[in-house]
């Protein structure tokens, strides 16, 4: 836009300098919805306080000027906007672009189910952005003219409707049948799916486990000096006696260890290094190290994860299944206003993010919530909640008919009426009492109870400073046994998996790999048997 000078985004202001650092000018700052948020003052009829504290809109993320011309492109949470740069004195001007088509100066919402990366085109006239595998291409002048076009349209079906209106029942129909066509016309982006095929990296050979104790899936088994024949990438059979194998296997004398499933962590957050990807991902590489093969992360904070993950399923990088809702559906990016809406939400994790599920986090009130599970539901996306230390919340979220509830229930004891509840509701309960609700984290007694620092295993697969953080000082603090929960939620947990009940292990990503196994063990502490757990 200017040679001389170097535009840049400084907390949601585009700001410009010269290229020498000085005289910094501020242009223009772009701000856009205020979301629901989250807290109790703000969601609860019986606030503490008289007042609800002042919600503020959300700031520009990113902010770019257009290589030429007056505009400006903004992305506001997970939209973008395109504004009219003003020429306006050195302290700039402030333009709320919640409702672009009413903003101070000239302004345009360029996204309906939301954007990422977006970039201008040479000339300041196409904005290109992604969303999962698809690339958009907006431009601008077409927009404006389909505007026009439309806006004279809708005059001249206004003068003849008042010129042929027989009666006011007539005049309201037309009038609601206009404002309905209206909703369908809007100009969109041009979509283009790029689809990248790569050789998937399969296994090959064949390997026998021997003279293993072997836990199987099969009710309560175990397998006293079984064997185990894997050819490929699958398990081809187990078997309590010999199982002859080829000339060219690769023989594994297992007697005296114990063979069990790959563990599966149903609340991940394993998030490797975001922006620029990386080829080796230590918290992959731990996660495996300590037998957990397959994980599940609700509420992956960016879409960083979906690629890694596609990079493990392809073979290119070692890791465990890498599921995940993908960005939670969150109460610091919307304020859902309806049912449509949130279908235009969820299209993101459905059509472009194939997510197959989804985390609704907070995401306002009862309403809201109930929107988007009947979106979810249209859409063929499994959704999870967020417990939030909120009982009642929870409780009607179990009976709006979310099936995953995240985090321990924040209260105790839980008794017969509400175990049978959730067991027959079929929600699926993953406490993560490692960060247990309404005590003392379950990791502070492990980091005080076992031996972290020293373990030969763990060093190996978790970074240095990464442990360090972690195990020399707990500023968390150090408590009496008694004043830990995690074995009280776990009775819970054992009286809902007795009932029927579904439970999930989720280390909560609080420790990489072993993290996994002080999860399980804080979960049969409420009385599990060790098969069940």
């Amino acid at each position: 836009a200017n040679s001389n000078r170097l535009f840049l985004n400084h907390d949601g202001e585009l700001v410009s300098i010269r290229l020498d650092g000085t005289d910094l000018q501020k242009h223009i700052k772009i701000d856009g919805i205020t979301v629901y948020g989250s807290s109790y003052n703000e969601n609860h009829l019986l606030a503490d306080t008289p007042t609800a504290p002042k919600k503020t809109p959300s700031k520009a993320s990113e902010i770019y000027k257009a290589p030429k011309g007056d505009y400006a492109l903004a992305k506001i949470n997970n939209d973008l906007y395109v504004v009219t740069v003003p020429l306006v004195g050195k302290d700039g001007v402030t333009v709320n672009v919640k409702d672009a088509d009413k903003a101070s100066f000239p302004a345009m919402k360029l996204t309906e189910f939301g954007g990422e990366f977006p970039s201008w085109g040479a000339e300041g006239n196409l904005v290109f952005w992604t969303l999962g595998n698809t690339l958009f291409t907006y431009n601008i002048p077409e927009a404006k003219l389909f505007k026009e076009e439309l806006a004279r349209e809708k005059k001249e079906k206004a003068l003849l409707a008042a010129a042929e209106k027989e009666s006011e029942d007539d005049e309201k129909k037309e009038e609601d049948e206009e404002k309905e066509e209206e909703e369908e016309k809007k100009y969109t982006a041009i979509e283009q799916q790029i689809e990248v095929k790569v050789n998937r990296a399969i296994p090959q050979g064949e390997v026998l486990i021997k003279n293993a104790r072997i836990v199987s899936m099969k009710e309560d088994e175990i397998i006293e000096n079984g064997w185990i024949h894997i050819v490929d990438n699958r398990i081809a059979k187990v078997s309590a006696s010999a199982i002859s194998a080829g000339a060219k296997a690769h023989i594994i004398d297992a007697k005296g260890q114990t063979v069990v499933p790959g563990f599966v962590d149903t609340h991940a957050h394993m998030w490797p290094a975001w922006g620029l990807h990386k080829n080796h991902v230590w918290v992959y590489a731990a996660n495996l190290a300590y037998g957990v093969t397959t994980t599940r992360d609700p509420q992956t904070a960016t879409t960083d994860v979906l690629t890694y993950a596609d990079m493990v399923e392809a073979g290119q990088i070692p890791g465990p299944r890498v599921y995940s809702t993908g960005p939670g559906v969150g109460f610091w990016g919307y304020n859902i206003t309806s049912l449509k809406h949130a279908k235009n939400v969820l299209k993101q994790y459905s059509k472009y993010y194939n997510t197959k599920t989804i985390k609704m986090y907070l995401t306002g009130n009862r309403k809201h919530r109930q929107w988007i599970i009947e979106a979810a539901k249209e859409q063929e996306l499994m959704p999870t909640t967020e417990g939030g230390l909120d009982f009642k919340l929870n409780i009607t979220q179990i009976l709006d008919g979310y099936p995953g509830h995240e985090h321990s229930f924040p209260i105790y004891p839980l008794y017969e009426d509400f175990t049978s509840f959730v067991a027959q509701s079929k929600t699926a309960y993953t406490p993560t009492l490692l960060v247990s609700y309404g005590g003392p984290w379950a990791e502070n007694y492990f980091y005080a109870t076992e031996e972290v620092q020293g373990d030969a295993k763990i060093n190996r697969f978790t970074p240095k400073s990464e442990l360090d953080t972690k195990s020399r000082r707990r500023n968390a603090g150090w408590f009496m046994k008694e004043e830990y929960v995690f074995e009280d939620h776990a009775v819970f947990v054992n009286d809902l998996v007795k009932a029927g009940g579904i439970a999930g292990v989720g280390s909560h990503g609080q420790l990489q790999g072993l993290g996994y196994h002080w999860e399980l063990w804080s979960m049969q502490s409420g009385g599990l048997s060790n098969h069940n757990a």
